[in-house]
């Protein structure tokens, strides 16, 4: 089967008569030497076992497998990505953070590659609910001088009942640093203080032999 195919049977029968494999083929575009657009796109399917775990893959895991290159990556990428968003869109609801490993997923490929450190804030509702994401700034934790007051400027004017903090590190070892704990210390005291809850800290890495996880969450360790 060609990737024509696939793309003329949208165009005459619909997007709902095609099967997650020719869909896939028509975001791959091409294939390789000896593999179809389709036979590439059935391989994902069969190598990640469903659709959903193609879709949580990140750009290293999805470029792992042979014949997915940089470009096709990031196309399957964006792809789920808008996916995702138009699910959240039609259910009329904000992305929700009850446990760590949402909040990784949900900024891993936006910080794991950055070539320097970035720390985000994620401004929460009453009920964990996502209001909007500020970037407080670029460089380490201890070069950025992070004041609490900086923190919690955008969590006041937001009416953010709580926050959860999340910066990457380009080394790939999550492992918090001590300036990572001093600082997150003195903005918990200040969100007490202030009476906003700060749920967690995330740091972000790369998964690696020695681990199996590519973040840490600070409160999980007890950190907070």
């Amino acid at each position: 089967m060609t990737l024509e195919m696939p793309r003329e049977k949208l165009r005459h029968k619909g997007a709902d008569s095609l099967q997650n494999s020719e869909l896939l083929a028509i975001i791959l575009r091409t294939g390789v030497k000896g593999a179809s657009a389709i036979v590439l796109a059935e391989k994902l399917l069969h190598e990640f076992h469903s659709l959903e775990a193609l879709a949580s893959a990140s750009l290293e895991q999805l470029q792992s497998q042979k014949g997915i290159g940089g470009d096709k990556a990031i196309a399957l990428k964006s792809a789920f990505t808008l996916a995702k968003r138009l699910a959240h869109e039609k259910m009329g609801v904000m992305p929700s953070f009850e446990e760590p490993n949402n909040v990784a997923d949900f900024l891993r490929e936006e910080l794991r590659l950055l070539p320097q450190e970035n720390l985000y804030l994620l401004l929460l509702n009453t009920r964990n609910r996502l209001i909007k994401t500020e970037v407080i700034g670029k460089g380490t934790i201890d070069s950025l001088l992070v004041h609490p007051r900086e923190v919690f400027r955008p969590a006041i004017q937001s009416n953010a009942a709580s926050i959860i903090l999340v910066h990457n590190h380009p080394s790939g070892d999550p492992t918090p640093s001590e300036p990572d704990i001093r600082v997150t210390k003195e903005i918990v005291e200040a969100g007490n203080l202030l009476r906003i809850k700060v749920h967690d800290h995330i740091i972000i890495g790369k998964q690696s032999n020695e681990r199996s996880s590519d973040f840490v969450s600070m409160k999980t360790i007890g950190l907070i």
